[in-house]
């Protein structure tokens, strides 16, 4: 399990933030986006959360130290 939350580069279907809570928490990419899927048929702010992730995630070069 990654220790920080950042969006992956690899393996991004839109922003990667689903890709990037996967990574974090040890589950597949698939089945974090089906539960988000799933969640978009309960009323709420899950659009929202995706935006606001989105924006506060950094991305993953970010955090590679280059020589």
């Amino acid at each position: 399990m990654s220790r920080k939350l950042v969006r992956p580069r690899e393996g991004r279907m839109i922003a990667g933030v689903c890709a990037g809570l996967a990574q974090r928490f040890g589950r597949s990419p698939g089945f974090i986006r089906l539960l988000f899927l799933l969640s978009l048929l309960l009323p709420g702010t899950q659009v929202i959360v995706y935006l606001v992730l989105w924006l506060l995630m950094p991305n993953e070069d970010r955090h590679v130290v280059r020589y």
